[in-house]
């Protein structure tokens, strides 16, 4: 005959449902099923938030309304977290996001740019000669992909001004 689980849990619990709670002390917060601690992790933790909030919706634990009330976060953020546990596993909450790479500048539009980077133009104008925003020149430039033109200065006047004469 099976026995009643009493929903019993240490005082100071904020609860998800009737079988699980959770609480946090000196910056990790804990997760209970009744007295017995089943998952932890740090508060600002947020990968191992969406991992063991979508663990236990995915185990049948709790329901995706329950994380969502007990937390205040959204129902579809809740619902697109184990959507992900279930389909690429525990890894894709801890893997790094993967950076954008700018596929605007081709090898020829760098080229370009540059040249006119060499001959005094700004990134704005630049980005405005190659119909690309000038942002995107400014972000190739402080990655290393283009370089401005150096001005050495002597006094209050340029380099190359005395290059001029």
């Amino acid at each position: 005959m099976p026995q009643m689980l009493l929903p019993i849990f240490p005082t100071g619990m904020n609860y998800i449902n009737d079988h699980i709670g959770f609480q946090e002390q000196e910056g990790i917060v804990y997760y209970f099923h009744g007295m017995l601690p089943v998952f932890s992790h740090a508060k600002e933790d947020l990968a191992s938030f969406r991992f063991i909030t979508s663990q236990l919706v995915a185990g049948g634990n709790v329901k995706l309304i329950e994380i969502s009330r007990a937390f205040g976060i959204s129902y579809i953020n809740v619902k697109r977290n184990v959507a992900k546990l279930r389909k690429e596993g525990s890894e894709a909450f801890f893997k790094p996001a993967r950076g954008r790479s700018a596929h605007i500048l081709t090898p020829e539009l760098i080229e370009k740019a540059q040249q006119l980077l060499y001959k005094g133009h700004n990134a704005t104008e630049v980005g405005k000669r190659l119909n690309i925003k000038g942002p995107t020149i400014r972000k190739a430039i402080q990655a290393g992909k283009l370089k401005r033109k150096k001005t050495e200065s002597k006094g209050n006047l340029r380099q190359d001004h005395y290059d001029q004469k």
